[in-house]
């Protein structure tokens, strides 16, 4: 036997749930825990089969790095060095934008429209509910929509983004992903086309305006030499205009292009002042360092040399070495700016964030860009300068027809080179497919994709039977009573034994309900207290055997007298000589237990009106004698704890081999904290599913404060139902009638 003295043991649970314990609470509460199953699990079944079938269709684009360029933009308009990991990414969030949404939603309006089958539309096309009447969403409900039915993903490892939709319908869904990704490709075009369209629109302008202008050159000159006027020059003077007119084109449409392509860089500006303000400043400050102004300056003019010399060259000379020269130089020069560029850029990029780095890139190729054409137009602007000073010294008589000449030359010129800088932006704009490439088109799904009706069902099972386990767990958690033995080891004493229910006991003697061991010996609750008998027998916490022994309970009603008749019964059937003294003097009962009269008893001999041998009285059990309460008084703790008790237990003690007294609960009244002092052990009787815990804990410290010595506690009342049926079968014996015996408290625990 473990050791119990009150002053070790603790009130602290020490012990947590093992497997078992949850199975037993699930017996205890089965059918609470099968009506929450059930009723979870017809509520899972009723939602899974009441949602609708869902299709998903998909479509696999390809995305590749943008490339396409006129007017030597080609930097401007490519990707640079960006990564493709960061190059999907910018795509799918391009997916992703309420600008793109919005078109698909639109574009998806105009295939309802033009739809014959209407009814195909389950998502965008809906009613009320209760409500027959369908009507289209609007664009704003379908931008909406389109945000949780459509999924962009990138294939793992690939340059592909899957988009999949899902819908009710599977011809919804198939339009749904075929109208995103068709939308998705040409506003990807349009935003690679952007610039082209841009330079080209401009250039269209341009060309018109030109042409106006050389259509009025030419009228103004024919008007002139129709008046009769000078209607040819000389040759040197026609060979001065021709150089004239060649350069002074050649300028225009340097600056032309300049305005292009500031035009450009304003754009980039724009959207990088978005995002960082200050860094487009930094970036053109950075891109006017000196080097680079020099050597695009130099390039300037040496290109400018070099057409100056093929201007003058005459029939017959060969300048062929003369112009490789310029090549050569200008390449080197170049190869100097291209090194300088791409190390400027490279240490701006890498201390750039990363959502600006490409727009940056594009601003400082931009800007290097503008400042070559400046270069260009600053060394143009010299030369024609000079050949003005030229022109303007030809004599009067021809000046005004040279003028004319020139004007008209220089338009027709520059007319030429717009109009082909016109048609290659048609054609670079044209050839611009985009870097977006549909590899496998929607088709209209045969087999719904969701709801997987089986996982669903097997995740409400099991979140069912999670229900059902919490309502358990939280009514064992919210459950302050003591149920089951673990309940009384957990405050670390002794559970000495659990007896069962004793309703279903029958018997056509007064006291059978109470002294089960005399009236039903073969019964579980007889072989309980026999159990009981035989662990305070063989007790070895103390070297004196335990011979008085006290019974108590923290509250009344907990069948501390029907413990403390039947323990005294089973010591008397081994043949000890047995005394059961009622010294519950408030409420006595073991005098109707036994038939006997309540005086005198223990008060009539303790207040010395008595001897002792007249209050003690056999009862019809063998070796069994009883003391009733007596007199009712009004002060029984004072007559407790006189010295007349102590001497009446010391005599008791010596001619009994076992004294069992029955006291009043200790946790009311003060009588049994009194009588715990005086006796050898005290037993705690509780009662399964009555007693509260704190009453429990209560108790046992009462008796830890009196140092008294605390045999054990006994639960008492103990049930099938609470799921801990597995402890009866400790009390099966082997006997000739056991099978019968056996089967019989199957069917008393069915009437229980």
């Amino acid at each position: 036997m473990n050791n119990n003295n009150t002053n070790e043991f603790e009130f602290d649970e020490l012990e947590g749930k093992n497997l078992k314990d949850y199975f037993n609470l699930i017996r205890k509460h089965l059918y609470s825990f099968l009506a929450i199953l059930i009723i979870s699990l017809i509520a899972a079944v009723y939602y899974v089969m009441q949602l609708p079938d869902i299709y998903v269709s998909e479509t696999t684009v390809k995305i590749s790095k943008g490339g396409g360029s006129i007017l030597q933009t080609e930097p401007l308009l490519g990707l640079g060095d960006m990564g493709n990991d960061r190059m999907i990414n910018n795509e799918i969030e391009i997916l992703k934008s309420n600008d793109l949404r919005k078109i698909v939603a639109t574009a998806l309006t105009d295939s309802f429209n033009a739809a014959a089958n209407k009814d195909e539309f389950k998502s965008i096309y809906v009613s009320e509910y209760g409500d027959k009447n369908k009507y289209l969403l609007g664009i704003k409900a379908i931008e909406k929509l389109l945000g949780d039915a459509v999924q962009i993903e990138q294939k793992r490892g690939l340059d592909v983004i899957v988009i999949s939709a899902e819908s009710p319908s599977p011809t919804e869904a198939a339009l749904i992903a075929a109208v995103y990704a068709k939308v998705y490709r040409t506003y990807n075009l349009e935003i690679n086309r952007e610039q082209l369209s841009y330079i080209r629109n401009f250039l269209d302008q341009q060309r018109n305006e030109k042409k106006a202008e050389l259509s009025q050159a030419e009228d103004t000159l024919r008007a002139f030499q129709e008046k009769g006027g000078i209607i040819a020059l000389d040759e040197q003077a026609q060979n001065l205009i021709q150089q004239l007119s060649q350069f002074e084109a050649q300028m225009n449409a340097a600056k032309i292009e300049l305005v292009a392509s500031e035009g450009v860089l304003a754009k980039y500006k724009e959207e990088l002042s978005k995002q960082d303000p200050k860094l487009a400043d930094y970036l053109e400050s950075i891109t006017s360092e000196t080097y680079i102004t020099a050597l695009q300056n130099q390039i300037a003019e040496l290109q400018l040399n070099k057409d100056i010399a093929l201007a003058k060259v005459e029939s017959g000379i060969d300048i062929s070495k003369k112009i490789e020269e310029y090549d050569s130089k200008i390449a080197d020069l170049k190869q100097k700016l291209d090194e300088k560029i791409k190390v400027m850029k490279s240490g701006i990029l890498a201390s750039s964030p990363e959502a600006v780095r490409g727009i940056s890139q594009k601003i400082i190729e931009a800007e290097v860009q503008n400042q070559s054409l400046r270069s260009t137009v600053g060394s143009l602007s010299s030369v024609v300068s000079e050949y003005e000073e030229k022109f303007n010294r030809l004599p009067k008589t021809t000046l005004q027809l040279a003028r004319f000449k020139r004007t008209r030359e220089s338009t027709e010129k520059l007319f030429t080179l717009i109009e082909e800088k016109y048609q290659e932006a048609v054609i670079n704009e044209q050839s611009q497919a985009g870097n977006v490439l549909i590899i496998d088109n929607a088709r209209v799904p045969d087999m719904p994709s969701k709801p997987n009706r089986k996982l669903m069902l097997l995740a409400g099972l099991l979140i069912a039977f999670g229900a059902a386990f919490g309502f358990v767990l939280l009514r064992d958690y919210f459950d302050y009573k003591v149920n089951t033995p673990e309940d009384i080891e957990r405050k670390n004493v002794t559970a000495l034994a659990w007896i069962p229910k004793v309703d279903h006991l029958t018997t056509s003697n007064v006291n059978g309900r109470d002294f089960i061991i005399e009236n039903d010996p073969k019964s579980i609750p007889s072989e309980s207290i026999r159990a009981l008998r035989t662990r305070v027998q063989f007790s070895k916490l103390r070297r004196d055997q335990l011979k008085t022994i006290l019974i108590t309970s923290p509250a009344p009603q907990e069948g501390k007298s029907t413990i403390a008749i039947n323990l005294a019964g089973s010591f008397a059937h081994s043949n000890r000589k047995t005394l059961l003294i009622d010294a519950d003097l408030r409420k006595p009962r073991l005098h109707n237990v036994f038939k006997r009269d309540k005086e005198p008893g223990l008060i009539n001999f303790l207040y010395g009106e008595v001897p002792f041998e007249k209050v003690v009285t056999e009862t019809t059990t063998k070796n069994l004698y009883l003391v009733t309460a007596g007199s009712i008084v009004g002060n029984p703790s004072e007559v407790l704890d006189s010295d007349y008790m102590d001497n009446m237990i010391k005599k008791v003690r010596e001619e009994y081999d076992y004294v069992i007294i029955d006291s009043p609960p200790i946790v009311a009244v003060t009588d049994a904290e009194i009588l715990s002092r005086k006796v050898d052990g005290t037993i705690l009787v509780v009662s399964s599913g009555k007693t509260e815990k704190n009453l429990l804990d209560l108790g046992l410290k009462l008796i830890k404060s009196d140092n008294s010595f605390l045999i054990g506690v006994v639960l008492n009342n103990f049930s099938q139902k609470t799921g801990y049926g597995s402890y009866y079968k400790y009390y099966y014996y082997y006997s000739a009638d056991g099978k019968k015996k056996k089967s019989k408290q199957k069917k008393e625990d069915r009437l229980a």
